[in-house]
């Protein structure tokens, strides 16, 4: 029953989603048309379409939105990993966290934007700097959610685990893990549309690929057009790279709506 009233619920859902999309593309389109403005100043959203099209089929957008992605992906990837482990030991140590938090706190005051340029002159213009930096920013959001999705399980099943003479990897696979994986994804979420945004930042810092890369050169071309073709390329993946965290959730979180029912 509740399946089914999922399903007839879901097209209105589309519609709810899709309407204001449309309503402002043509408010955008119908104020390009009666403002006259240079197209550099504001493209009518035509002219952007068009322009999107011509990028299509040379090929240059997905180029460079498959750079982009892979710079994503690795940093995602490492981010989350390093962030992770290093979360479980602090969230096991708390020497450690007195230790280290004060650093990591610290970190967070700086902005990516003031060390990309550092690590783009370190590094090179290449992907590792770009790597680097989406890591960087991915890092602490998915810390701090590790630590307190770690803590977060009740001291009582702790000893219920001792009692029962489980080890240490049985305890972090069989409680731990399925306790603060919640807790975990929703950082993930945080991360992974954060990670666009440390992709990008590196490459308007220096690149000479990807779809930060393709903002610079419609910036010195004032082709506001392409400029907004690759931001609209870069909220789809944010909306992409969120809704596979999200349905990662959903499909390893079945456990969670099984006790609710």
């Amino acid at each position: 029953m509740r399946s089914y009233q999922r399903t007839n619920r879901r097209p209105l859902q589309i519609i709810q989603w899709i309407a204001p999309l449309v309503i402002f593309l043509l408010v955008w389109e119908a104020t390009a048309r009666a403002a006259q403005l240079p197209a550099f100043i504001l493209p009518a959203f035509s002219a952007v379409w068009a322009r999107l099209l011509r990028a299509v089929a040379d090929g240059s957008l997905l180029f460079h939105t498959l750079i982009t992605l892979s710079e994503i992906a690795l940093g995602l990837a490492v981010g989350s990993f390093t962030a992770t482990l290093l979360g479980y030991r602090i969230a096991r140590s708390p020497s450690l966290e007195r230790l280290l938090s004060p650093y990591l706190v610290a970190s967070q005051a700086i902005p990516v934007v003031a060390l990309a340029p550092l690590l783009v002159i370190w590094l090179g213009p290449g992907m590792p700097a770009k790597v680097l930096i989406c890591a960087l920013i991915v890092f602490f959001p998915i810390l701090v959610n590790t630590v307190v999705g770690i803590r977060a399980v009740p001291a009582s099943l702790h000893d219920l685990m001792r009692s029962l003479h489980a080890t240490r990897w049985q305890t972090l696979r069989k409680l731990e893990v399925p306790a603060a994986l919640p807790v975990f994804l929703g950082g993930l979420r945080i991360g992974a549309t954060l990670s666009v945004i440390g992709a990008v930042v590196g490459e308007l810092v220096g690149a000479d690929r990807g779809l930060g890369f393709l903002i610079n050169v419609g910036r010195g071309q004032y082709d506001t057009a392409l400029v907004f073709v690759a931001v609209f390329t870069l909220i789809l993946l944010a909306l992409t790279l969120y809704g596979a965290v999200a349905w990662i959730e959903r499909r390893t979180l079945v456990w969670q709506e099984r006790i609710e029912r």
